[in-house]
C-alpha cells in the first residue's frame, strides 16, 4: 500500500509553498487508494504554537485533504533517541564541539583553497580526554552521522535519475548540543515506523535526501521512493516564505477564494498540463500524475485566483454548494433556482448572501434622471405577481412598444427598477425570485 506524508512545522502560517507538498502528497495516496499521514513535526519547542498547529488542520480541513493518522513528533522522542543510541553504537554518530565562529573560519580557508567548504571531521581524531575537557568547558556537543564517502542516488519521481557524491557534502548534524532532535534523523525514524512509501517534497531538499537515504540504510530501514517537486516562486522571481506571512492560505480563505481554485491551479502549476477549474477532488485526483511535473522553478501569481474561483462557482452544481449556502442563512428550498440564476455572476461565493437579501428583502429603484419618464410608464405596465419566466420578455416587449426604446436604453433601467444594480443574472430568472420587491407602482420614483 502506498503511504504518504505531509510533516509541516508548526512555526507559522501554511502558504501556497507548504502546499504544493500536501497536494502531492495527498493526491498520489488518494490515486492510489493508499494512506496519508499528517504528521506535525514540533521538536521545537521554542517556535512550535498550539494555534498553528491548529491553523494546520484548518487549512487542509478547508481545501477537503483529510488524513488518516495524524503524528506529532513532540510524542515520539523516545523512538528518536533509540536511533541515536544505535547509530552511535555502531559508530555513526558522533560528537562534535566546535563553535559556529569556529566552523565558519574553516570552511573559509577552504573554500581560499580552492576546497568544497565541508565538515573536516575532525572531532573524529579526539581522544576520550579531549572530549571530556570540551565538555567541560563548552558544554554538550552536537552529533553528526558519519556518512559513507561514496556516490548516493536514486530515481527520483519528478526528476529521474539523481545522484551525489557524499564527499561533496558535510556529515549532517543529527542532534543539536541542547539535546534538540533534528528533522533529519526524526524525519527518518518515522518515516520508517510508519512505512512511508513515497515522499513528495520540495528540490530544496535533495540534498538532505541523499544524506537520509544513507540513515534509512544504518538503520536497516527500507528505502522510500522520493519525488523532489519544484518550488514556487513569486514576483521577481523571489521565493515564498510563511514566516514572512506570504500567501498563507488562511488569508487566501478570508479573501473568498474557492479551495478547489487553489487546488486547481497548484495541481497543474509546473506541469506540462494545461491549469483547468476542477469541480470536486475526486475528478483533481484522477487527472494527477507526478511524472507531468518539471524541474524549473515555477511562478506563482495569485492574480490567477480570482478568475479561476469565478470559473469554478460558475460550473459548481447545486449540490456542491447547499451545505456553505444554508450557512449564509439561504434554504433548500429557494436556495437551487437562486443558485441556477446567479451562480454565473458571481466571484466569490460570499455574494451569494447579497443576491439572497435582494430576493427576500427589495432594493431601492434606482432610476437616471433621463429615464425618470419612462420607467414611471414602464411600472404601469409591470405584470402582476406572482412572476414567472414569462414575465421578465411581458414586460420589456410592452415595455419597448409603448416607449420604442431597444438594447441597453430599454433593460438597463427595468434591472435598475427591480434590483438597484446594473449587472446581474437573466432577469428571466431572477425576476420570479423577488417575491419581496416593493409594490413598486405605489412609490415614489428616485429622482
Amino acid at each position: 500500500m502506498i503511504t504518504t506524508r505531509f510533516a509541516p512545522s508548526p512555526t507559522g502560517y501554511l502558504h501556497v509553498g507548504n502546499l504544493r507538498a500536501a497536494l502531492f502528497s495527498w493526491a498520489l495516496a488518494r490515486k492510489a487508494g493508499g494512506r496519508f499521514i499528517l504528521r506535525l513535526d514540533d521538536t521545537d519547542t521554542e517556535r512550535s504554537r498550539p494555534e498553528y498547529a491548529d491553523q494546520i488542520r484548518r487549512d487542509l480541513e478547508w481545501l477537503g485533504l483529510t488524513w488518516d493518522r495524524e503524528e506529532r513528533q513532540s510524542e515520539r522522542l523516545e523512538l528518536y533517541r533509540a536511533a541515536a543510541e544505535r547509530l552511535s553504537a555502531e559508530g555513526r554518530l558522533y560528537e562534535c564541539f566546535e563553535t559556529p565562529v569556529e566552523l565558519d573560519i574553516r570552511r573559509r580557508k577552504q573554500l581560499n583553497m580552492g576546497r568544497p567548504p565541508v565538515y573536516d571531521r575532525a572531532a573524529l581524531a579526539l581522544t576520550g580526554a579531549e572530549r571530556d575537557a570540551l565538555r567541560a568547558e563548552r558544554g554538550p556537543g552536537h552529533w553528526r552521522f558519519l556518512l559513507d564517502l561514496t556516490r548516493i542516488g536514486w530515481e527520483d519521481g519528478i526528476l529521474g535519475a539523481q545522484s551525489i557524491d557524499a564527499g561533496s557534502v558535510s556529515d549532517p548534524v543529527l542532534i543539536r548540543g541542547d539535546g534538540l532532535m533534528l528533522y533529519t534523523l526524526a524525519s527518518v525514524v518515522d518515516d520508517a515506523d510508519m512505512g512511508v512509501s513515497d515522499i513528495v517534497r520540495g528540490a530544496d531538499h535533495i540534498t538532505n535526501t541523499a544524506t537520509q537515504l544513507q540513515i534509512f540504510e544504518a538503520l536497516g530501514a527500507p528505502r522510500p521512493r522520493f519525488a523532489h517537486h519544484s518550488l514556487l516562486t513569486g514576483p521577481g522571481g523571489a521565493g515564498l516564505s510563511k514566516r514572512e506571512g506570504a500567501l498563507a492560505l488562511k488569508d487566501l480563505a478570508a479573501a473568498g477564494v474557492e479551495p478547489l481554485a487553489l487546488l486547481s491551479l497548484i495541481a497543474r502549476l509546473g506541469s506540462a498540463d494545461p491549469v483547468e477549474p476542477r469541480t470536486s477532488l475526486a475528478e483533481l485526483v484522477e487527472g494527477f500524475d507526478l511524472s507531468r511535473f518539471g524541474a524549473a522553478p515555477t511562478g506563482f501569481d495569485a492574480d490567477d485566483l480570482g478568475p479561476l474561483t469565478a470559473k469554478v462557482l460558475h460550473a459548481l452544481p447545486w449540490e456542491a454548494v447547499a451545505e456553505r449556502a444554508a450557512a449564509l442563512g439561504v434554504p433548500e428550498a429557494e436556495g437551487r433556482a437562486l443558485w441556477e440564476a446567479v451562480r454565473g455572476n458571481l466571484e466569490r461565493f460570499d455574494e451569494l448572501a447579497g443576491w439572497w437579501q435582494l430576493c427576500r428583502e427589495g432594493a431601492a429603484p434606482v432610476v437616471a434622471e433621463e429615464d425618470a419618464e419612462f420607467a414611471a410608464e414602464a411600472l404601469a405596465l409591470l405584470p402582476p405577481r406572482p412572476w414567472t419566466a414569462e414575465s421578465w420578455p411581458a414586460w420589456t416587449a410592452a415595455a419597448k412598444a409603448a416607449s420604442g426604446r431597444k438594447g441597453r436604453a430599454l433593460f438597463l433601467p427595468l434591472r435598475r427598477l427591480l434590483t438597484g444594480r446594473d449587472r446581474g443574472p437573466e432577469m428571466d430568472r431572477l425576476m420570479p425570485l423577488l417575491t419581496h420587491v416593493p409594490d413598486l407602482s405605489r412609490k415614489e420614483l428616485p429622482r
